[in-house]
């Protein structure tokens, strides 16, 4: 059996930042072939997959990139067992990589696609860095969502890193920052819709006639119901969850849809994730 030096040990450890014994047990098992050992743990990370296979992913971070012009953008969840993870450095450069590839890069249909790609310059694969980020860290992590959308878009991700939002709109306007307060708006108040013909239409109609038996029951005239009724609809639609019918976060002497429209957009959807949270 070879002799399995401290040296040996020393400089696989300085390449694989991994233990000091589980570097000196895979270097006996792989009797002192330094490539062989490295490729024993390397495959180590299935078995750490299929023992935390399990496990809950409550923590993570929601990572976004955005083009200088607002043309296009992406965001990625990533969940992880554990806040230090997910606020740590290693997350950190891993899910920057990873958004500014999907961004920049040739697109993906899902995770699994965008993990196979190998980054410009990198010299390994997503998935060969993400498996060698678990077999260091020793968590379930989980590249959950991924999302590349044309613009005019802008976005925002909470400063706890758990709620990312993108609005797209439509437009010749220029001033993008009014379109980043609107997705802070969204972060704020989670609307359910972006616009009110994305409701219910048969709770809308419901709602509008009652409002015009009240109407009528009050004695109001037949000429004017309609248009109490469209103004008191306003409200309902604001209160039922209508992104562009919301009293602005930043304004709420105007509507959202009012503020976009003044700096030349108009909202088409948005895309609203919270870690952990489907949908």
């Amino acid at each position: 059996m070879a002799e399995i030096t401290a040296a040996a040990v020393k400089a696989l450890r300085e390449k694989t930042d991994l233990p000091m014994m589980e570097c000196k047990k895979a270097l006996t098992e792989a009797g002192g072939d330094e490539a062989k050992a490295i490729q024993i743990l390397k495959e180590m990370f299935k078995k750490v997959q299929e023992k935390r296979a399990d496990n809950v992913t409550g923590e993570g971070r929601i990572f976004l990139a955005c083009l200088p012009d607002n043309s296009e953008a992406a965001m990625v969840e990533i969940q992880c067992e554990s806040a230090p993870v997910a606020t740590g450095e290693v997350m950190l450069q891993f899910g920057q990589a990873l958004v500014g590839h999907l961004l920049r890069g040739p697109g993906a249909a899902d995770p699994a696609a965008l993990m196979a790609q190998t980054a410009t310059g990198a010299s390994q694969s997503f998935q060969a860095q993400y498996e060698e980020i678990v077999n260091k860290i020793r968590e379930k992590i989980v590249i959950n969502k991924i999302a590349r959308v044309k613009g005019p878009v802008s976005g925002y991700v909470h400063h706890d890193f758990k709620i990312g939002v993108l609005l797209i709109a439509s437009g010749e306007g220029k001033n993008h920052e009014v379109l980043k307060d609107v997705a802070m708006h969204i972060a704020a108040l989670n609307p359910a819709v972006t616009k009110p013909e994305d409701l219910n239409p048969a709770m809308v109609n419901e709602e509008r006639e009652r409002l015009k038996a009240e109407a009528r029951a009050s004695g109001k005239p037949e000429n004017i119901i309609d248009k109490m009724v469209d103004g008191r609809m306003k409200l309902y639609f604001a209160e039922q969850g209508a992104l562009t019918m919301q009293p602005f976060a930043k304004d709420d002497k105007k509507t959202v849809s009012q503020a976009l429209s003044e700096a030349g957009f108009e909202a088409v959807k948005f895309l609203r994730w919270k870690v952990g949270v489907a949908g």
